[in-house]
């Protein structure tokens, strides 16, 4: 069986798709999978790191604005789409995958459109509560739409082509050991870590946020920190830091990258979580079992993140900050109070745990078994 894997831009479309694909590989060995994207998004760095081949197309999305400046971005932006799909269609061509699976993202449309347009079966895998634009545009013709909310059946029109399998979960994730990634990140017995990241971009508001909560935990260093930047704020922060009067050199503790990639380490490790409620993101909290303060990104269609964070915190397995009312000092403020309650994050711990879909993987593996057959 051969499988093209598409999706880019985020982490949040690009590490549900690197899941997927070493599922199927534990389930068939024989399966050849290679990966479609863009040469700029994180997937052009996360894709060949775990082996595997990614095709490059030149792809970007639309700019949501009726002025002039951006109806001619957009004018432009189409040309490339219909170049991009006739890349795309020279590609299948080639190497001739009995399945596509969208990932979502704009770098997933001209492999799935042209996909469809040459009756190769066609999957799509929407993560989030609601669609994006690819899974809107291309759900009608695809073969399987899997999807992680059962509320997303609704604004798919209720096609019954719809099927709900939660988000997968990478393997590394599901079985990562606490006590084992512990001993290799050099934690001693008792001492407390946070994690911390606001996707494989990075959000500029809350990066700005965490110069001051970095400045206020160097005052003490009371607990260990990774902190992942994302590619835009990785230029700028370290500098903000030293401006701050924070010398990182002096703080060990302190781990500051661009992107955390031994995610699974880290988290398993972690004592707590600061992000983002990308739906990927809380699948994987909610395997793990892990206490989290969230602050959802307002910057998406109909404040979907809020309503995935909120979810959580009904269940009592986070503590829900919105970008509008949080400070650095109010961040740390929460996460000191909760490093301090071990009661409090156990029972939080335990509570992301019984939220978990445990089998998603094996429910999509299934259903693209499906998609080929038919």
């Amino acid at each position: 069986m051969k499988l093209l894997i598409t999706g880019g831009g985020t982490g949040g479309h690009v590490n549900p798709g690197l899941a997927i694909a070493k599922y199927v590989q534990s389930r068939r060995p024989d399966t050849e999978i290679r990966f479609a994207g863009t040469a700029t998004g994180i997937e052009s760095r996360l894709v060949p790191r775990e082996g595997y081949h990614l095709y490059t197309i030149e792809v970007r999305g639309l700019k949501r604005s009726l002025s002039p400046a951006a109806m001619v971005y957009n004018a432009a932006t189409l040309q490339k789409s219909l170049k991009a799909t006739r890349e795309a269609t020279k590609i299948l061509k080639e190497f001739q995958p009995d399945a596509v699976i969208g990932c979502g993202g704009y770098a997933s449309f001209p492999m799935v459109h042209a996909a469809q347009k040459l009756h190769i079966p066609t999957v799509l895998l929407e993560v989030n509560a609601l669609p994006g634009v690819v899974t809107k545009s291309c759900a009608k013709k695809a073969d399987r739409v899997l999807i992680s909310f059962e509320n997303t059946r609704e604004l798919l029109d209720n096609r019954p082509n719809i099927h709900l399998t939660g988000a997968p979960v990478r393997g590394e994730i599901i079985f990562a050991d606490r006590q084992k990634a512990r001993e290799k990140l050099g934690l001693a017995e008792g001492e407390k870590l946070v994690a911390s990241f606001w996707g494989s971009i990075g959000a500029l508001y809350m990066n700005r946020h965490m110069v001051e909560f970095i400045r206020l935990e160097s005052e003490t260093d009371r607990f260990r920190h990774i902190h992942a930047t994302g590619a835009a704020a990785a230029k700028w922060l370290p500098d903000s830091l030293k401006e701050a009067g924070v010398d990182l050199k002096q703080h060990p503790n302190i781990d500051v990258r661009e992107y955390i990639y031994d995610m699974a380490d880290v988290m398993a490790a972690a004592d707590l979580v600061i992000c983002r409620a990308g739906a990927a993101t809380l699948g994987e909290l909610c395997v793990m079992g892990k206490p989290s303060v969230i602050v959802p990104s307002p910057f998406v269609a109909e404040n979907h993140q809020e309503k995935n964070a909120r979810a959580l915190e009904q269940k009592g397995a986070c503590v829900v900050i919105t970008e509008p009312e949080c400070t650095a000092e109010k961040l740390y403020a929460a996460v000191t109070s909760l490093l301090e309650d071990e009661a409090r994050l156990n029972a939080m711990g335990k509570a992301a745990a019984q939220m978990a879909i445990v089998d998603s993987s094996e429910k999509i593996y299934r259903h693209i078994l499906e998609a080929v057959r038919k």
